[in-house]
């Protein structure tokens, strides 16, 4: 696998669900270098956004009601950056 590619195939095995948010990231990030089996990967930082980005933007909209104001007050963002991420992954 090279850079860019998609993470959202690997799957954190079942008995994380009792680990932290963090704990889960290391795991996923863990099986996806396996996976990778000895080949370089490139642009990580990028690619581990894009797969965390979205499903973050979309739940947090969803516990504000829709409302961009309070979603963009519980992430600690100012709503012209919301608005900037939300166009970024066509959720306008």
């Amino acid at each position: 696998m090279s850079g860019g590619a998609n993470m959202s195939g690997f799957r954190v095995p079942d008995h994380s669900r009792d680990k932290t948010l963090r704990e889960c990231v290391k795991l996923t990030l863990d099986h996806y270098f396996a996976q990778l089996d000895g080949h370089d990967t490139t642009g990580l930082y990028e690619l581990v956004i894009n797969e965390v980005e979205k499903p973050l933007l979309e739940t947090v909209l969803t516990q504000a009601g829709g409302n961009q104001s309070r979603a963009a007050a519980m992430l600690g963002i100012s709503r012209s950056t919301l608005r900037k991420k939300l166009a970024q992954h066509g959720m306008t």
